[in-house]
Protein backbone atom coordinates (compact mmCIF):
# COMPACT_ATOMS: atom_id res chain seq x y z
CA UNK A 1 0.00 0.00 0.00
CA UNK A 2 2.72 2.48 0.50
CA UNK A 3 4.31 1.89 -2.55
CA UNK A 4 1.42 2.48 -4.27
CA UNK A 5 0.95 5.67 -2.70
CA UNK A 6 4.49 6.71 -3.19
CA UNK A 7 4.21 6.40 -6.96
CA UNK A 8 0.92 7.69 -7.57
CA UNK A 9 2.56 11.02 -5.63
CA UNK A 10 5.53 11.35 -8.24
CA UNK A 11 4.37 12.50 -11.49
CA UNK A 12 6.18 13.74 -14.13
CA UNK A 13 9.43 13.12 -11.95
CA UNK A 14 7.55 15.76 -9.47
CA UNK A 15 6.42 14.45 -6.39
CA UNK A 16 2.93 15.99 -5.95
CA UNK A 17 2.01 15.63 -2.27
CA UNK A 18 5.28 17.70 -1.43
CA UNK A 19 4.45 20.64 -4.48
CA UNK A 20 0.83 21.02 -2.83
CA UNK A 21 2.28 21.33 0.25
CA UNK A 22 4.93 23.42 -0.25
CA UNK A 23 1.96 25.47 -1.95
CA UNK A 24 -0.30 25.17 0.96
CA UNK A 25 2.61 26.24 3.26
CA UNK A 26 3.36 29.21 1.21
CA UNK A 27 -0.04 30.51 1.29
CA UNK A 28 -0.52 30.40 4.69
CA UNK A 29 3.80 31.90 5.00
CA UNK A 30 3.95 34.29 2.82
CA UNK A 31 7.51 35.30 3.84
CA UNK A 32 8.56 31.41 2.92
CA UNK A 33 8.18 32.75 -0.52
CA UNK A 34 11.03 35.33 -0.19
CA UNK A 35 14.20 33.98 -2.10
CA UNK A 36 17.27 35.70 -3.18
CA UNK A 37 19.69 33.44 -5.65
CA UNK A 38 23.17 34.28 -6.14
CA UNK A 39 25.71 33.97 -8.31
CA UNK A 40 29.59 34.58 -8.12
CA UNK A 41 31.34 35.45 -11.29
CA UNK A 42 35.38 35.71 -12.14
CA UNK A 43 37.30 36.99 -14.99
CA UNK A 44 39.77 34.31 -16.66
CA UNK A 45 41.08 35.88 -19.84
CA UNK A 46 39.35 37.81 -22.45
CA UNK A 47 35.72 37.00 -23.05
CA UNK A 48 35.97 33.83 -20.68
CA UNK A 49 34.73 34.12 -17.20
CA UNK A 50 33.20 31.53 -14.76
CA UNK A 51 30.23 31.47 -12.20
CA UNK A 52 29.58 29.64 -9.08
CA UNK A 53 26.49 28.82 -8.44
CA UNK A 54 25.82 27.72 -4.71
CA UNK A 55 23.90 29.44 -1.78
CA UNK A 56 20.83 31.12 -1.87
CA UNK A 57 18.39 32.45 0.83
CA UNK A 58 15.05 30.62 0.90
CA UNK A 59 12.17 29.53 3.04
CA UNK A 60 13.54 32.05 5.59
CA UNK A 61 17.10 30.63 5.74
CA UNK A 62 20.28 30.39 4.37
CA UNK A 63 20.51 27.57 2.37
CA UNK A 64 23.84 25.93 0.75
CA UNK A 65 24.27 23.22 -1.85
CA UNK A 66 26.44 20.57 -0.80
CA UNK A 67 28.64 20.77 -4.22
CA UNK A 68 28.60 24.17 -6.35
CA UNK A 69 27.41 24.67 -10.18
CA UNK A 70 30.31 26.07 -12.09
CA UNK A 71 29.39 27.51 -15.51
CA UNK A 72 32.11 28.98 -18.24
CA UNK A 73 31.17 31.73 -20.33
CA UNK A 74 32.86 32.97 -23.59
CA UNK A 75 32.20 34.02 -26.72
CA UNK A 76 32.28 32.46 -30.28
CA UNK A 77 35.63 33.35 -32.39
CA UNK A 78 34.03 35.51 -34.47
CA UNK A 79 33.07 37.71 -31.60
CA UNK A 80 36.91 37.48 -30.63
CA UNK A 81 36.54 34.50 -28.29
CA UNK A 82 37.67 31.62 -27.83
CA UNK A 83 34.72 29.07 -27.13
CA UNK A 84 35.46 28.43 -23.78
CA UNK A 85 31.52 28.33 -23.24
CA UNK A 86 28.02 29.54 -24.22
CA UNK A 87 27.56 33.73 -24.77
CA UNK A 88 25.94 35.37 -21.97
CA UNK A 89 23.32 35.79 -24.53
CA UNK A 90 23.27 32.32 -24.77
CA UNK A 91 23.41 31.27 -21.37
CA UNK A 92 19.88 34.02 -21.59
CA UNK A 93 18.10 31.45 -23.77
CA UNK A 94 18.88 28.65 -22.18
CA UNK A 95 17.57 30.31 -19.04
CA UNK A 96 14.27 31.00 -20.67
CA UNK A 97 13.37 27.28 -22.10
CA UNK A 98 14.89 26.08 -18.93
CA UNK A 99 12.50 27.85 -16.78
CA UNK A 100 9.57 27.40 -19.01
CA UNK A 101 9.89 23.64 -19.25
CA UNK A 102 10.59 23.53 -15.46
CA UNK A 103 7.67 25.67 -15.20
CA UNK A 104 5.22 23.10 -17.82
CA UNK A 105 6.49 19.79 -15.78
CA UNK A 106 5.26 21.58 -12.50
CA UNK A 107 1.67 22.90 -14.02
CA UNK A 108 1.36 19.29 -15.70
CA UNK A 109 2.23 17.36 -12.60
CA UNK A 110 -0.52 19.56 -10.82
CA UNK A 111 -3.28 19.60 -12.89
CA UNK A 112 -2.80 15.58 -13.42
CA UNK A 113 -1.32 15.29 -16.96
CA UNK A 114 1.35 12.43 -17.94
CA UNK A 115 3.78 13.86 -19.57
CA UNK A 116 5.90 11.94 -22.62
CA UNK A 117 8.41 14.20 -23.94
CA UNK A 118 9.12 17.86 -23.41
CA UNK A 119 10.71 19.99 -25.87
CA UNK A 120 11.69 23.36 -26.68
CA UNK A 121 13.64 26.05 -29.11
CA UNK A 122 14.72 28.98 -28.85
CA UNK A 123 16.11 31.66 -31.13
CA UNK A 124 16.91 35.19 -30.71
CA UNK A 125 18.07 38.03 -32.63
CA UNK A 126 20.52 40.38 -31.98
CA UNK A 127 22.29 43.36 -34.03
CA UNK A 128 25.82 43.54 -32.42
CA UNK A 129 26.33 46.91 -33.80
CA UNK A 130 24.79 47.91 -30.64
CA UNK A 131 26.20 45.97 -27.83
CA UNK A 132 30.01 46.90 -29.77
CA UNK A 133 29.09 50.53 -29.39
CA UNK A 134 28.86 51.38 -33.45
CA UNK A 135 25.57 52.49 -33.45
CA UNK A 136 23.63 54.15 -30.89
CA UNK A 137 20.35 54.13 -33.10
CA UNK A 138 20.75 49.94 -32.67
CA UNK A 139 19.19 48.74 -29.17
CA UNK A 140 22.08 46.23 -26.73
CA UNK A 141 20.27 43.27 -26.93
CA UNK A 142 17.87 40.88 -28.13
CA UNK A 143 15.48 42.47 -30.43
CA UNK A 144 12.92 39.07 -30.63
CA UNK A 145 13.40 36.18 -29.04
CA UNK A 146 11.13 32.93 -30.63
CA UNK A 147 10.27 29.95 -28.11
CA UNK A 148 8.88 26.85 -29.65
CA UNK A 149 7.50 24.34 -27.27
CA UNK A 150 6.47 20.49 -28.25
CA UNK A 151 4.96 18.56 -25.73
CA UNK A 152 4.00 15.26 -26.21
CA UNK A 153 1.23 14.01 -23.03
CA UNK A 154 -1.40 12.08 -22.09
CA UNK A 155 -3.73 14.72 -22.64
CA UNK A 156 -5.81 16.65 -26.03
CA UNK A 157 -3.98 19.48 -27.71
CA UNK A 158 -6.50 21.71 -26.24
CA UNK A 159 -5.51 21.25 -22.89
CA UNK A 160 -1.51 20.82 -23.38
CA UNK A 161 -2.03 24.26 -24.92
CA UNK A 162 -3.88 25.46 -21.87
CA UNK A 163 -0.58 23.97 -19.60
CA UNK A 164 1.90 25.74 -21.76
CA UNK A 165 0.27 29.26 -21.05
CA UNK A 166 -0.21 28.52 -17.45
CA UNK A 167 3.54 27.75 -17.59
CA UNK A 168 4.41 30.93 -19.60
CA UNK A 169 2.20 33.04 -17.02
CA UNK A 170 4.09 31.21 -14.36
CA UNK A 171 7.77 31.86 -15.54
CA UNK A 172 9.98 33.86 -12.99
CA UNK A 173 12.09 34.52 -16.15
CA UNK A 174 9.77 34.79 -19.04
CA UNK A 175 8.27 37.24 -16.54
CA UNK A 176 11.57 39.08 -16.02
CA UNK A 177 12.05 39.30 -19.82
CA UNK A 178 8.77 40.49 -20.73
CA UNK A 179 8.22 42.60 -17.91
CA UNK A 180 11.39 44.28 -17.23
CA UNK A 181 13.38 43.97 -14.01
CA UNK A 182 15.51 46.28 -12.32
CA UNK A 183 19.04 45.85 -12.08
CA UNK A 184 21.09 48.06 -10.07
CA UNK A 185 25.30 47.90 -10.49
CA UNK A 186 27.47 49.10 -8.18
CA UNK A 187 31.41 49.14 -7.76
CA UNK A 188 32.43 47.24 -4.93
CA UNK A 189 35.68 48.13 -2.77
Amino acid sequence: MVQTTQESAVRNGVNTEQLFGTLDLVKQQPELGAFTFRARNQWINGPHNRSQIQNFYGASQEMERETPFILDAGEPPVLVGDNEGPSPAEFLLHAIAACLTSSLVYVASARGVRLNEVESHVEGDIDVQGALGLDDSIPNGYSDIRVGVRVNADAPREKVQQLVERAQARSAVFATLTQGTKVNVSLDD
